[in-house]
């Protein structure tokens, strides 16, 4: 099958030899500037796609993803959880309660914050089960002399607490005397298990304890909240502002996106900053392959001469240099697009890239290639290498034959 006359022209030109080998050199350059650019752009996109997913599934596996308040308080917190559960787009509902407390291990001690749970509604809106590492979820329920404590693992080893161990819990409630507020006695829990949520911020801070017992070290009859996991995490936002207008301006809501609003602000600002960064080296390309193509009409103005007096239209002529420079941007973005990938893929196999888990909450960065990133990238070097072709095309199709055969 025979191929257009102007590809044929533009592949001799691509693939000179001899005389014309510093063309091939200079086009070569040109697609490995290319080639590092959409590598370089496929990468970054890659690993600040990967950060922002990561961090988002570790959030929402740690946390629910609407909090619901009741102005007044939640009285029968046992019906608002089952009313708020049959919602529409709600599938699970948790109660909570939420404070602060010190715990005194053998190791040291720290401020936590610790969390009231219901041991049975709170898988429906936590992954905190499949996160434990050490002892058994049920325990926390468990009967016996002492109420029981679960513990963050990095929380664990810095108060050196073990599973069948106690920590002593001081909660910033006091009773009051005719000498003032006199804080509490701690109270001896047992250390029922560990978990590993993934985020450094609950691993190294939380401790849950039962209902019951939150009620008892914080000296609260009802629950502070409602903890809601819908069907589709997007939809949080949307499921909480229905959520008002349904019930009443009596329920506050707050959705995970709202909570971590500036987190992911600042991500995605990283992402659009060093796309446009790399995105430079891209351009750096496109401006070799101006260059590299006013070379080659300068040195093949003989040849569009007679390509002209011998019936070549200006339009041909085009074509052709037009053609040469699409197939430098074709070949440097197949072949760097096809590099980005591979490196990412290992990159995320192998977990290359390590980062301060107390500033990302993950110890390493995982690199995700969505499709519509990836095809972003490719199409937008194609045009930035086509747009490259069209001044010297030009200016190769202006040529006048009379006068550059003149002094031949």
């Amino acid at each position: 099958m025979s191929i257009p006359f102007e590809l044929h022209v533009a592949l001799r030109y691509l693939l000179a030899r001899r005389k014309q080998a510093f063309i091939s050199v200079i086009s070569l350059i040109s697609t490995l500037g290319v080639t590092v650019g959409v590598m370089a752009l496929v990468i970054a996109l890659a690993l600040m796609t990967g950060l922002q997913q990561e961090v988002r599934d570790r959030i929402l596996s740690s946390n629910p993803h609407i909090f619901v308040w009741k102005r007044g308080g939640m009285g029968d917190y046992r019906a608002e959880t089952a009313k708020l559960g049959q919602l529409p787009g709600v599938r699970g509902a948790a109660p909570a309660i939420l404070d602060k407390a010190l715990v005194n291990g053998e190791g040291g001690a720290a401020f936590i914050t610790l969390k009231g749970i219901d041991p049975e509604l709170e898988p429906n809106v936590t992954s905190i089960r499949e996160a434990m590492r050490t002892g058994r979820f049920e325990d926390l329920a468990a009967p016996g002399d002492a109420d029981a404590i679960i513990l963050g693992s990095d929380l664990a080893a810095q108060l050196g607490a073990t599973v069948g161990g106690d920590v002593l819990v001081t909660t910033p409630d006091g009773t009051l005397t005719p000498m003032g507020m006199v804080p509490k006695a701690p109270r001896r829990l047992k250390v029922a298990g560990t978990f590993n949520l993934g985020l450094y911020e609950f691993d190294s801070t939380y401790g849950f304890v039962t209902l019951e017992t939150a009620r008892r070290l914080l000296q609260k009859t009802d629950v502070d909240l409602i903890q809601l996991r819908v069907a589709d995490m997007f939809a949080a936002p949307q499921v909480a502002a229905s959520l008002e207008s349904t019930l009443g301006d009596e329920y506050l809501t707050q959705d995970w996106a709202d909570m971590n609003r500036s987190l992911f602000s600042a991500l995605a600002l990283e992402k659009i900053a060093i796309s446009l960064t790399i995105g430079l080296i891209v351009m750096v390309a496109a401006l070799n392959i101006v260059a590299s193509l006013i070379l080659l009409v300068m040195e093949k103005h003989r040849d569009i001469a007679i390509l002209k007096t011998m019936g070549a239209s200006a339009r041909s002529v085009t074509t052709i240099f037009m053609l040469q420079g699409l197939l430098i941007g074709i070949v440097g973005t197949a072949v760097g697009a096809t590099a980005g990938y591979v490196v990412a893929r290992l990159a995320d196999r192998y977990q290359l890239i390590r980062v301060p888990v107390d500033v990302y909450q993950i110890a390493h960065v995982p690199f995700r290639v969505q499709p519509f990133d990836f095809a972003l990238v490719v199409f937008s070097a194609i045009v930035v290498c086509f747009v490259a072709t069209i001044y010297p095309s030009r200016q190769a199709a202006k040529l006048d034959p009379a006068q550059a055969l003149r002094y031949e």
